[in-house]
């Protein structure tokens, strides 16, 4: 494809990568640095847009406390800016600058390219910091970037976070729940330690919502500055990208089948355009392998003038092998048709891209903090991710962007943005970290955007039944300030410390690995019944938790094997994953005073220790129930076993679940079978026994 590179640029080459969430995390680096020398990468440096805005950013920096950035993709804004503070200055006498990204595999990507950049090794000027893995040397790193959650967590042990000169917080647009939290913690930390300064960066900002937030002074109080002659007042800078343009085409009137128009609107594109590869936005697993299908059914026609697409999903959770095709090389005579979910909408570039299809719509989880239910809803997109998608057109020359939606209904009746991630998801971890930072009035804590206060009562609920707060909303000593320091959901960690009680401190740890990534079966896209044939071999009768310890020991006499991996279905860089999180989590119990043991296969034990966590997550079968209808003992929701679940069909009388997700239907993911007596045992303060069975108080 090398007719679509822009003329002088080095070729790129792609990298792909597992993300934490178990999906896929595309970018692309430059040839290793003996290809080049140092001045034809200084040269690249200076061919970037941001390199012009370079004395202004500094300036800014340098008379304002706060600047806001607004920069394109492509701008070159999240590799210059730190190296920019370096040059200036601003790592001098042991100081840091820091540079914040919401994904720990963007974290990892970009101190690369930037060691790369600076010639440096990376670990040691330029450094990261991602969950269980520190590659800094106190001393000797002077930039290092780190998600959003690891510097909250740097706050408990230093909560002015006096070590770092410059906090840049990068992709502030993508408004997740760490990125929210760390924003109104700067803020704080700001009042004290006004020579902090901060650069908030972002693709798509709202830079005068931004700008209010962190305004310090009232408006009449014309530009405050401080004793040093620093402006209070935040500064706004836009920079341009470098993408190319790109035409919008919008349908005349709306569309009854999304799915339907996009394969027509691919077949067209195919008929009347140029060369190029076509990347469609679709909601996910189950449309796009229909979309696939579709398409595949027209390509497979020798005969036909659509024999020349060639047609690849991208989703999370897809196998290594089918990620790998997205990268290679279109063939000549053949056009590439990738059918993705909003994956692809700022985490990666596919370099042949020239025409985009969207939807409109992306797949989003809302959480209902009444039924405690999460729901996975398919949702209209903002005008902030329909200006991404289209964004990916104009990579490498012009493109176009088809719309499946008109003109009236972007112009009138899109959102501007999407709904924050704080106010739709469940707060429960986000509550324990702010107890951590000694933050007591969490509802006049302030919030970018409030979260609402049904999830914030839920979590503070959840964490009292819990232990882990007391009666005056403080930390428990000492389990409280445990749970606190394990970075993982509230329950795993209380199941955690239950287990070291009960002596199954080995089990649970593997347990709690696994639940830390997405999956670790392979998806199944049509095979389905060879996948549900090789959990038989591993099945345990007492539900999913317990087959995952068998996969994890069959992992290990396998001798971490790929082959074996390949053979059963499962996802071997998740199983790496699990291995590297339980080392870590081993390191950080015996920190905690936690005895690693193990119980020797007594699943009852390791029932127990689970429940001690998830207690409140109990089910009855229904009597005389013909669909595996169950009944969660709180709050009487009708749910169901997922068919993922080595339990689906078996339907044990009493059950425990790791979370619920509602689609069609609320389904339980992650099931153990129970004895109900075990409930009042766990739990004597959330459960009685009324009649012969527990129940809620």
């Amino acid at each position: 494809m090398s007719q679509f590179w822009k003329p002088g640029t080095e070729r790129p080459r792609p990298c792909l990568v597992d993300d934490e969430e178990g999906g896929v995390l595309f970018y692309s680096t430059p040839p290793p640095s003996s290809s080049y020398g140092y001045a034809s990468l200084e040269k690249q440096r200076q061919r970037l847009p941001v390199f012009k805005y370079r004395t202004a950013i500094l300036y800014l920096v340098e008379y304002h406390s706060t600047v806001i950035i607004v920069g394109e993709t492509g701008s070159g804004k999240t590799t210059q800016i730190p190296q920019y503070l370096k040059e200036a200055g601003w790592a001098e006498g042991g100081r840091l600058i820091a540079c914040t990204q919401p994904r720990r595999l963007a974290v990892q990507s970009v101190a690369s390219r930037v060691a790369e950049e600076m010639g440096v090794k990376i670990g040691e000027e330029v450094g990261y910091t991602i969950r269980f893995e520190d590659k800094t040397v106190q001393g000797v790193t002077k930039i290092k970037f780190l998600t959003d959650g690891v510097l909250l967590r740097e706050m408990m042990d230093d909560p002015l976070l006096t070590k770092y000169s410059v906090i840049m917080v990068d992709e502030a647009h993508e408004r997740s729940i760490s990125t929210d939290m760390l924003l109104g913690l700067l803020k704080k930390v700001q009042r004290r330690r006004p020579e902090l300064r901060l650069i908030i960066s972002s693709a798509t900002i709202e830079a005068e919502s931004m700008s209010n937030f962190f305004r310090t002074r009232k408006k009449n109080d014309g530009h405050a500055t401080d004793d040093n002659n620093l402006k209070m007042e935040p500064s706004i800078l836009s920079v341009e990208g470098k993408g190319y343009p790109v035409e919008i085409h919008y349908v005349q009137e709306p569309v009854s089948n999304y799915l339907q128009s996009a394969v027509d609107t691919v077949l067209l594109i195919h008929e009347k355009e140029t060369v190029g590869d076509v990347l469609v936005f679709l909601t996910g697993q189950e449309e796009i392998d229909a979309a696939v299908q579709l398409l595949v059914e027209k390509a497979s026609d020798k005969t036909s003038h659509f024999s020349g697409l060639l047609v690849l999903p991208l989703y999370s959770g897809l196998s290594r092998s089918d990620q790998d095709l997205i990268f290679s090389q279109t063939p000549k005579g053949k056009r590439k048709v990738v059918i993705s979910t909003n994956i692809a909408e700022t985490s990666l570039t596919l370099e042949g891209v020239v025409y985009v299809v969207d939807s409109g719509f992306s797949k989003q989880r809302f959480y209902n903090p009444i039924s405690d239910i999460e729901n996975l809803v398919v949702a209209p997109i903002s005008k902030a991710s329909a200006k991404q998608r289209a964004g990916r057109a104009g990579r490498l020359r012009a493109g176009k962007c088809f719309r499946l939606y008109t003109e009236d209904y972007f112009v009138k009746e899109m959102p501007a943005e999407g709904i924050p991630e704080m106010q739709r998801s469940n707060l429960v971890s986000s509550v324990i970290q702010l107890k951590a930072l000694g933050i007591d009035n969490i509802l006049g804590f302030d919030w970018l955007a409030s979260p609402p206060p049904e999830a914030m009562i839920r979590a503070l609920e959840v964490l009292y039944s819990l232990g882990i707060l007391d009666e005056d909303a403080k930390l428990t000593t000492p389990s409280g300030f445990q749970v606190a320091e394990i970075p993982l959901d509230p329950m795993v960690s209380k199941m955690i410390i239950a287990a070291d009680t009960l002596g199954c401190s080995e089990e649970i740890l593997t347990i709690a690995a696994v639940l830390s990534v997405q999956s670790i079966w392979v998806s199944a896209r049509g095979k389905h019944k060879g996948l549900d044939e090789v959990k038989l071999r591993f099945a345990a009768a007492e539900g999913d938790h317990v087959t995952h310890l068998n996969v994890y020991k069959g992992f290990l006499q396998s001798g971490k094997s790929s082959q074996w991996c390949y053979k059963n279905y499962i996802n071997y860089h998740a199983m790496k994953k699990v291995v590297d999180t339980r080392e870590q989590l081993c390191r950080l119990v015996r920190r905690l005073g936690i005895v690693l043991k193990s119980c020797q296969g007594d699943t009852q034990t390791i029932r127990k220790a689970i429940l001690a966590g998830f207690f409140s997550h109990a089910s009855q079968l229904e009597e005389y129930s013909q669909n595996g209808m169950y009944k969660t003992v709180r709050n009487s929701q009708e749910v169901y076993i997922h068919p993922s679940s080595v339990l689906f069909r078996v339907n044990p009388k009493w059950v425990v679940y790791h979370s619920l997700v509602s689609t069609d239907k609320h389904y339980m993911h992650n099931v153990i079978a129970i004895d109900p007596s075990w409930l009042i045992e766990a739990a004597p303060h959330f459960y009685q026994l009324k009649r012969p069975n527990p129940a809620i108080f």
